[in-house]
């Protein structure tokens, strides 16, 4: 019986400091753990740091075990982010988790058991309406003086004590 959005990728693993890299050929694809492991093996070969020492993680069985962190960049097909990395112990399962997942802007198709693009980053409004309204800039006139308009001071939108 295969287990139904149970799925692996390979991931090129970059050392930031060094640019030396390794291939990982088989990380489970798990939307339920934070963060990336590989195995601290993999890790140490390409000189990645141990950066952040005695983290505890709490595993999906509930055990708590603590582990190491460091930084890599992680490359799966033509995306690319930048994570923390757990290091790993013999015993430990080798993951691509939710953060770097979402750096590299990919999202999981379960059915097909593969990732794809996420589409358009989603990003804060250039002002937020409780600031105000948005000022249109005057231009020149065509053909006339290049002077500009002087604008008035947007008025909030919202009025009352503050």
């Amino acid at each position: 019986m295969r287990t139904m959005g149970l799925f692996h990728v390979g991931c090129r693993v970059l050392n930031p400091a060094n640019s030396k890299s390794v291939v990982v050929r088989r990380l489970m694809v798990d939307t339920g753990a934070e963060s990336t492991w590989i195995s601290a093996a993999v890790l140490e070969s390409i000189g990645i740091e141990r950066r952040k020492k005695d983290l505890q993680f709490q595993l999906a069985n509930g055990q708590i075990v603590t582990r190491s962190v460091g930084y890599a960049v992680l490359k799966v097909d033509k995306a690319e982010t930048v994570d923390e990395v757990v290091f790993a112990e013999s015993g430990d399962l080798q993951l691509l988790g939710a953060r770097a997942l979402e750096g590299l802007n990919v999202a999981v198709d379960a059915r097909r058991k593969r990732l794809i693009a996420a589409g358009p980053i989603i990003s804060a409004a250039a002002v937020p309406p409780r600031f105000g309204r948005l000022v249109q800039v005057a231009s020149a006139k065509p053909g006339g003086k290049g002077g500009t308009k002087r604008l008035k001071r947007a008025q909030p939108a919202v009025k009352g004590p503050r």
